[in-house]
């Protein structure tokens, strides 16, 4: 890294000051990312870059406003800081608005025990093309696949400070290694393609070239032959590769951003049933080598590992500090935020409770019905909860795959849907997001 982050935000929080400012915060982010792609066995396309970004937060009294930039110069830094003062001074009053009083800082934390970076030295391009080849050769072996659109291999290395007026100050590096590969077959009309990929932390976690191209591959060609499945109600499952989607929607819906519009579905749901019985949803951002995890959140308060569903029942929303203020509760140390904007709450890493049967148990179990492995487009009604959104996958006929489905759409109420569902055991436990299969009864398929 070419600049020393923790002196660029006190340089900014200096000139904050200077400039009439009552209190500040400011995020300095810096680092370099490649990536490689490659096709019909040569490079394609081959980038890197490296950059740093700095965001300054001011407060006038309860007015605030947020700069950002690219340069570091000392006179952009005063600049900034002056623009940023005179923005907050015609801005609109918000009561809710300001940092956290220094009782409600976190005070230590072990960003080692996170494992957030991968001291191995940075891959060289070549072997980062060597990867994409290799994922590539590994789909065109399969027979059937045709071409490969693409297959690419990536690093980057980001470090972030975090600095506020308050006393506040701290920061952290992550490091990512990803690859990735579409496998096309067929031609026309009856052309498919379907992807695989996989995004680590460690370099040594990843999986291999071989296994992510063949998978690629398979996927497409389980694709093939696609038809329209019969207009319906049908017992749908929702594929470990997409059903993370589905949980998405209820941590949406209990977002404080959400609930203090009272734009939420469940916006009366706290200390209700929102999933069955047994089920608990928990959000751990202190899971080692995981790409949620964090020591501190976007406002310099302790992150800690919270119920949002115990047994089925709603604990609690997902709340920063202005969010919080605005309900009369407590931050949950979910706030996050870029350079150019004020913070705003998003849960880290959720793990949800897995069942206990197989994807193949479920299958066997719901008789007839669509198994989604892919989705398009979203219609989610805020407010009640009406879901719709088109997808593709297998038909299920008497427990049997029978053959591919496309152009449908799936479509239900989420309160429904979440209360009545049933995850099988098959949750990829280094991903961020945590969530099985999930085996919905009832839904309502539009299709022939």
């Amino acid at each position: 890294m070419t600049h020393d982050l923790e002196t660029l935000t006190q340089s900014l929080l200096d000139a904050a000051k200077q400039a009439g400012a009552d209190c500040a915060d400011a995020i300095a982010l810096s680092g370099a990312s490649v990536s490689i792609d490659v096709r019909n066995g040569t490079l394609e396309q081959a980038e890197r870059s490296e950059g740093t970004d700095i965001g300054l937060r001011v407060f006038v009294g309860q007015r605030q406003a947020n700069v950002s930039a690219s340069d570091m110069s000392r006179h952009t830094i005063t600049e900034m800081a002056e623009r940023a003062v005179l923005m907050a001074r015609e801005a609109p009053e918000d009561p809710y608005a300001g940092i956290a009083d220094p009782d409600q800082l976190a005070q230590s934390w072990d960003v080692a025990a996170l494992e957030l970076a991968d001291d191995t030295p940075e891959p060289s391009p070549a072997i980062l093309q060597e990867d994409a080849e290799r994922a590539e050769a590994a789909a065109l072996a399969v027979t059937g696949i045709s071409q490969v659109q693409s297959a690419a291999a990536a690093y980057s290395n980001r470090q972030m400070h975090l600095a506020a007026s308050n006393g506040f100050s701290g920061g952290y590096r992550r490091t990512d290694r990803s690859l990735y590969c579409v496998a096309i077959a067929g031609t026309g009309a009856g052309m498919e393609r379907d992807h695989d990929g996989d995004s680590r932390i460690f370099q040594s976690d990843l999986r291999s070239a071989e296994d992510i191209g063949t998978s690629a591959a398979e996927r497409t060609l389980a694709r093939m032959g696609a038809t329209k499945p019969p207009t319906g109600s049908y017992p749908v499952l929702f594929d470990e590769r997409i059903s993370a989607s589905l949980i998405g929607h209820l941590l949406a819906a209990i977002n404080g951003s959400a609930i203090s519009r009272g734009a939420s579905w469940l916006r009366d749901a706290m200390g209700e049933q929102v999933l069955p019985d047994g089920i608990d949803l928990f959000e751990n951002p202190h899971r080692p080598r995981v790409t949620g995890s964090r020591p501190f959140d976007a406002e310099g308060l302790a992150t800690r590992p919270r119920d949002i569903v115990k047994n089925g029942v709603l604990q609690g929303w997902t709340l920063d500090l202005a969010t919080a203020r605005k309900l009369g509760m407590q931050s949950t140390g979910n706030a996050v935020r870029g350079t150019g904007s004020a913070p705003s709450p998003s849960p880290g890493n959720v793990t949800m409770t897995q069942g206990q049967q197989t994807r193949e148990e479920l299958i066997r179990d719901m008789g007839t019905g669509l198994l989604v492995t892919s989705m398009i487009g979203s219609t989610i009604n805020p407010n009640t909860g009406d879901y719709s959104r088109g997808a593709s996958g297998l038909w299920i006929e008497n427990g049997q795959i029978a053959g591919a489905v496309n152009e449908c759409t799936v479509a239900g109420n989420l309160r429904d849907m979440l209360r009545g569902l049933r995850p099988a055991n098959d949750a990829r436990p280094w991903l961020s997001r945590v969530v099985p299969s999930l085996l919905v009864e009832g839904l309502t398929l539009a299709g022939s």
